[in-house]
């Protein structure tokens, strides 16, 4: 109950004293300070001192059973890190592709998901690797595409479908992409 009646003396009197604290006199905008900052006292022990009528209970009724140990013999399934990169360089292969290259990382995903929205003479574009591969279902607009690593450095190829001439930018950040 004594939560309930809080709820009450904010949604009640928050408003009066916020109206007072704009339109009353010196000693109302007192009173409104000091309302409030009781409100605010009462909420903070509310919160901090735990009710009688909630029943402390312990997290799990019956004893949980041990974690399976592991053996030095089984090694951790290799996997990538799924990040959101951004390109470094650009380069338009015969007119119909665009190559995007960007340092590698140790453990490089093979597929990148590449999202592609024209406007402004730009070509915005929003690259994430992913662990993916081509038999997964990519959300609408979406391309996916392998990702290849050589000498620390990764690249994938993007068709293009476009005739005009674009200049390649971060669709995050919106900065322009050197093209190589």
């Amino acid at each position: 109950m004594l939560p309930l009646s809080l709820g009450m003396a904010w949604l009640l009197l928050a408003p009066l004293c916020l109206w007072l604290l704009v339109k009353g006199s010196n000693r109302e905008r007192a009173a409104a300070i000091a309302t409030l900052a009781l409100l605010e006292a009462g909420t903070i022990a509310m919160t901090s001192i735990p009710h009688p009528a909630i029943p402390i209970r312990p997290a799990a009724a019956r004893p949980l059973p041990a974690p399976p140990t592991r053996t030095a013999a089984t090694p951790m399934p290799a996997s990538c890190d799924e990040r959101a990169q951004v390109p470094h360089a650009a380069e338009v292969r015969h007119g119909n592709e665009l190559l995007l290259s960007w340092p590698a990382a140790p453990r490089e995903c093979g597929c990148a998901e590449v999202a592609l929205l024209a406007g402004d003479r730009k070509l915005l574009i929003w690259l994430r690797t992913t662990p993916r591969t081509g038999r997964h279902e990519s959300r609408k607009g979406l391309l996916t595409l392998p990702v290849h690593v050589k000498d620390g450095t990764a690249s994938l190829t993007v068709p293009l479908h476009r005739e005009e001439r674009l200049t390649p930018a971060d669709g995050r950040s919106g900065r322009p992409i050197p093209l190589t």
